[in-house]
Parts: C-alpha cells; structure tokens; sequence
C-alpha cells in the first residue's frame, strides 16, 4: 500500500520562508550599498580634488567592513562608476521633472538646458560633482568606453523634444547636444566660475538649432 503524500508545490510553506529571508537580505544589501555610496560621495567631497579616498576611508565613513564592502564591488573604481550612474539618474529625474511643467518642445528645452547647467550653480553641489568627475577620471584608465559620463542618460530626455522639433536624427541630435553641454558644465566646474546669464540662454539657443529642423522658426528662444 502506498504511503498517501502531498507533492510539494513552489509555494510551500518551505518556499515562502526561504523567500522572506531572501527579501530581507536584499532589503538589507540594499542599505549597505546605499550606505557606502553615500559615505563615498561625502569622502570625495572633502577630499575634493586633492586626492582620492582610499577604500578603507568610504568603509570607515559608511560604518561597515571591508567585507560588506567587497561583497557588492569588485573595486574602488566600480563603486566611482556606481556613484555617477546614481548621481546621473538623480539628476535625470531633476530635469525630467523640470521638463514635465513646459507645454511645448521649445520651453522642455530650455528647462533641459538651465537643469544641466544648474550642477555650477550651487557652490556645495558644483564641488561635489567636480570632486566625482575628477575621481571618475581615474575609471576610464580601466573601462575601454572610457570614464563614465551623464551626457548619456541626459540626452535620452532630448530625443522627444527634438522630435517634435523636426529634428532628422532626434537621438544623434540629443547625444551631440548632451556631450557638447556637459562638456560646458565641466568646463564651468573645474573654473570654479557660474554660468552667467546671457551664457545659459546661448547655450539654450545651441541646444534648439541643433534640433530644430532648418527653416522652422525658433521662435522667442
């Protein structure tokens, strides 16, 4: 006579546990790795771009261990890299935001523009990005497309507007418009000098003929 079982099925009791304890260790390496770019990017701002921190001062500021470290990067470089793919969304969403309250390309443009320019604005924001920047000059010795950059992440915000505005290569356009401006932007950082007014709306005016079709009318801007 054959013993009466149930068959196990994926959403036994057994696997449901396993799965609250893999959802608290994630909750939980999430917070450490929330915690060591943190303490990175306040290191590098002290440090500015005087020198670089050493993985033992980012440990020791995040309040962690050289282990925990380790566990989720490989380097000090792949931690910079994190630092500006974080630092690039952020500002992502800043002008994302910023570009969401213009009805009309022109105007999404513009807001686009002064959002990028805005990091040389603030003298405690220009010195933290500048103090990223020039630490992330170091990665691009060990990553073959070079250091990281925003102009990547930024330019995709572009691509809409620039449709609109006619543009025959909306994601070419935005790329050209996004490098040449952040370029711009780390001129004006290693400076140490704010965009003035009248240089905002040039660049504004840059950004707009470089997707605005030729022959359609840029109008105020």
């Amino acid at each position: 006579m054959k013993e009466n079982t149930i068959p196990p099925t994926r959403n036994d009791v057994a696997d449901r546990i396993a799965q609250r304890a893999l959802a608290r260790r994630g909750a939980h390496y999430a917070s450490e790795v929330r915690a060591l770019l943190d303490a990175a990017l306040d290191v590098m701002r002290g440090c500015g771009t005087a020198s670089r921190p050493r993985v033992a001062d980012i440990v020791a500021a995040a309040g962690l261990s050289n282990e925990a470290f380790y566990r989720h990067f490989p380097s000090k470089d792949a931690l910079v890299a994190a630092i500006m793919e974080d630092g690039a969304e952020r500002l992502r969403g800043y002008i994302a935001h910023q570009m969401a309250k213009e009805a009309t390309p022109e105007g999404r443009v513009r807001r686009w523009a002064e959002g990028v320019l805005s990091q040389a604005m603030d003298e405690e924001i220009a010195a933290t990005t500048l103090a990223v920047m020039w630490n992330a000059g170091s990665v691009g010795e060990r990553f073959t497309a070079g250091p990281p950059s925003a102009a990547g992440p930024l330019a995709t915000l572009l691509r809409e507007p620039y449709a609109e505005l006619g543009s025959a290569d909306p994601d070419l356009d935005a790329s050209l418009a996004a490098h040449a401006t952040v370029g711009k932007l780390a001129d004006h950082l290693w400076q140490r000098v704010r965009p003035t007014g009248a240089e905002v709306d040039h660049i504004v005016r840059f950004c707009l003929r470089t997707g605005t079709r030729p022959g359609c009318d840029e109008g105020a801007y």
